[in-house]
């Protein structure tokens, strides 16, 4: 665990740093790296959900596009109604469910049910002829948020 923490600790500093180690490079280019921005508009806020669908969880805004794995049973066009929301609102007026909020909802409209990029499996145990490759496209739903109700 530990070591994967330092493998990923050394990519972002060559993401950042480059292949120069942090010590040879001039200090404001360290800090620079380092700055955050600021929001333009802190008083102007959007509506926000976070969302369970399909075992995974996104946070969403109303208009958002999302592809998510494919709804079982559902054409394109149709309306599916999100019921796990685990937070949602804006603002000060944000709340947190325990696990889920209570009546609030979500409703999102597929636009299309498509298949993902092919996966090839290939495994081999060498000197012994064995070679199996095998191929596997996921199903995907795309869907847009089109309101979010607390």
């Amino acid at each position: 665990m530990l070591a994967r923490a330092l493998r990923q600790e050394a990519r972002l500093a060559a993401a950042i740093f480059g292949r120069t180690p942090p010590s040879r490079r001039a200090p404001d280019e360290f800090f620079l790296a380092f700055t955050v921005a600021k929001p333009l508009y802190p008083r102007f806020y959007f509506m926000k959900a976070t969302i369970k669908t399909q075992g995974r969880q996104f946070t969403v805004t109303e208009g958002d596009i999302l592809i998510v794995d494919r709804y079982p049973n559902t054409e394109a066009g149709a309306t599916v109604e999100i019921n796990e929301v685990l937070a949602s609102g804006e603002g000060e007026n944000f709340k947190v469910g325990t696990p889920t909020l209570a009546g609030a909802s979500v409703s999102a409209k597929i636009l299309e049910n498509k298949r993902g990029e092919k996966v090839i499996v290939f495994k081999k145990k060498k000197r012994k002829g064995m070679e199996r490759k095998r191929g596997h496209r996921q199903e995907l739903s795309v869907i847009k948020i089109e309101s979010i109700k607390i």
